[in-house]
């Protein structure tokens, strides 16, 4: 009935009535999420979900997470965030139940791999640079900024700024943040070797702790890891790194959060999953947890970077 790929999929007001109709999970891995323990109506529901994937978002997962174990004693939720494409992996080979991933599954996996993934968009996530708090620079270009991460601009005097040289952390490879802030700033297609850093770091979590305590230093993470106690957030091209900028495609760093599943995966995924697209979270959590609802977004963003009004 479905024709399951790992692009994304808009298909929870129909998997909502399938679930209805046979009073079971979901077909695939999508649903409504009209409640967190609706896999067997009247019964309860166990078992073991696990994922792995990108750190950018790993705190709302976990927060969705003990919200649904809450309401769902018998269910076990773990994991760990060491990257998109590590999560990616993961899924395909059967080692978790959930990949998480800030792209599309197709831009890190073989399309075998992708086969029998199913996706599920829960949220978009702004993305911007951050510099040390001893920077001057408030303000960078696109262009700048390709010049700062290729090596060609290695000095803050180049960009306005006082002669200190540049201090580059950079994310490892795999980072699902480190490919869409490339994208963004190289245009799509860009090799990876393309980035130059005087640093590359496991986490987002890592690059808060690193730019903390390094003077004359810039990098990038998700909007809810900006901590202006450590670092600045500065402007891309005059643009504030907003959730509203984002919405409307101003500010151009971003990427929509994916959790990917396998097409029979086991009931309490499905339930989770479910979850996580249901009002519980994405009514209040996701905001919350500094992220953006899919339904606030004014455009869409496809595998490829295209960015269209919906």
């Amino acid at each position: 009935m479905f024709d399951y790929a790992c692009s994304r999929r808009q298909f929870l007001g129909l998997a909502g009535g399938l679930a209805a109709f046979a009073g079971l999970g979901l077909a695939g891995c999508g649903g409504d999420g009209a409640s967190a323990g609706s896999a067997a109506a009247g019964a309860a529901l166990t078992g073991t979900v696990t994922y792995d994937g990108a750190s950018s978002f790993q705190a709302l997962v976990e927060a969705a997470a003990e919200q649904f174990m809450n309401e769902n004693p018998d269910v076990s939720i773990t994991g760990s965030g060491n990257g998109s494409g590590t999560g990616l992996t993961a899924v395909a080979d059967g080692t978790v139940t959930i990949g998480n991933s800030d792209v599309f599954a197709e831009t890190k996996l073989e399309p075998e791999q992708c086969a029998d993934l199913v996706d599920h968009e829960v949220a978009v996530v702004g993305m911007g640079p951050v510099v040390s708090l001893n920077v001057t620079v408030d303000d960078l270009t696109l262009e700048q900024l390709a010049g700062i991460f290729s090596g060609e601009i290695t000095n803050w005097s180049e960009v306005g700024g006082e002669d200190a040289e540049i201090y580059v952390m950079n994310r490892k490879s795999g980072s699902g943040t480190r490919a869409t802030f490339e994208a963004a700033v190289f245009g799509a297609g860009v090799e990876e070797n393309a980035f130059k850093g005087s640093a590359e770091l496991d986490k987002s979590g890592d690059v808060q702790t690193q730019m903390g305590s390094t003077d004359n230093a810039i990098s990038y993470l998700d909007f809810s890891h900006f901590d202006e106690t450590k670092f600045k957030a500065i402007k891309v091209g005059g643009v504030e790194p907003t959730s509203e900028n984002v919405m409307d495609n101003s500010f151009p760093i971003w990427a929509t959060e994916h959790m990917y599943c396998k097409e029979d995966a086991d009931e309490a995924t499905k339930a989770f999953l479910e979850y996580m697209l249901s009002d519980d979270v994405q009514g209040s959590l996701v905001e919350e947890q500094g992220f953006i609802p899919v339904s606030g977004m004014k455009v869409v963003k496809d595998a490829e970077g295209n960015v269209t009004e919906k």
